[in-house]
């Protein structure tokens, strides 16, 4: 109905202007005192003839409607629109044209850019790994208080320097995912190890018995979220502990929990958000706002789902959805 009214406002100045003709015709016929019955029937058959020339011209309209409305759906790689009917419509489909050009122009010449920056920040990242490592060959050499406070700083920045490269891998269009079935339990394990060191440092207890779970994932995306999630549990946790378990009330969802401060109620809508940090963030000030985002999309890409609970001062509880329903390449 909406269509049909349109159609109908566009051709509002011809219907008037036949309207005014045929009241014309009519007066003619009067003041010449032509009868004025077949002046009448001149007219039924002129508003018959102009209603049947309104439904053709509706289904045409109608047919053009429907194909701009395809080509809507993905006119970025349409080749073809509806045949111009007018001089006006031509210039606007050649308009479309060299717009469609120019934007795929701006694409290439946007990739070329992306693949350049990809490639310098994963140069830069193999390049940093070596005097870390060297640093960390140094400071292993003495058993210190110092040695250890600093050996602990330099295990965050090889965190850091790794969220880097996955933020970018993120954005990238291309797809790195490797999905097989994988042990749970062993992904787990290796993201725990990394960071036994900094449990040992703070005196928080690890509640952790082996999940007995295969799960189809892509490993190294996966461990890095786990990371990301013990990462801040141990960083907002005082003391206490941090526990992995499945949850017994879900099918292949994974919990982390923590005792630690805990998120307030306002903040936890937005904690996926890029760079938000809330509350905790005035708690900790290094905090970026980035870890939860990445997790949340690096799991939209394996297709699971990730949410939180958690009570100021009480802990937080992190469940991970593990079961692959479709991907997203977002």
């Amino acid at each position: 109905m909406k269509l049909f009214a349109n159609y109908l406002k566009k051709n509002v100045p011809i219907f008037l202007w036949t309207v005014c003709f045929l009241g014309m015709f009519v007066l003619v016929c009067f003041l010449y005192g032509v009868p004025v019955q077949p002046a009448f029937y001149t007219a039924q058959v002129s508003v018959v003839f102009g209603i049947l020339a309104l439904t053709v011209g509706f289904f045409r309209f109608r047919r053009k409607w429907k194909e701009l409305a395809k080509a809507k759906e993905d006119i970025l790689y349409t080749e073809e629109l509806p045949k111009a009917e007018t001089v006006i419509e031509k210039e606007y489909q050649e308009i479309v044209a060299e717009l469609k050009k120019k934007m795929s122009e701006l694409e290439e010449k946007d990739q070329s850019s992306y693949r350049e920056m990809i490639e310098y920040y994963t140069m830069w990242v193999h390049q940093i790994k070596t005097p870390i490592a060297a640093m960390r060959l140094l400071l292993q050499q003495e058993e210190s208080d110092k040695n250890r406070e600093l050996l602990s700083e330099l295990f965050k920045i090889e965190q850091y320097v790794l969220m880097v490269l996955q933020y970018l891998r993120l954005g990238s269009e291309s797809n790195d995912l490797v999905l097989k079935r994988q042990s749970l339990d062993d992904i787990i394990r290796q993201a725990v190890k990394k960071y036994a060191p900094l449990f040992i440092r703070k005196k928080l207890t690890l509640v952790y018995e082996p999940v007995n779970c295969q799960v189809l994932t892509d490993e190294k995306w996966l461990e890095f979220v786990l990371e990301q999630i013990l990462s801040n549990a141990i960083k907002y946790t005082k003391r206490g502990s941090v526990a992995i378990y499945m949850d017994e009330q879900a099918e292949k969802t994974l919990v982390i929990a923590d005792t630690g401060i805990g998120i307030a109620a306002e903040d936890i809508p937005r904690v996926f958000e890029k760079g938000y940090t809330g509350g905790n963030g005035r708690y900790e000030k290094s905090s970026t706002g980035i870890g939860l985002y990445l997790c949340r999309r690096a799991l939209k890409r394996l297709s699971h789902t990730i949410r939180i609970e958690s009570e100021l001062g009480q802990g937080t509880r992190i469940y991970i959805n593990l079961e692959t329903v479709h991907l997203d390449s977002d």
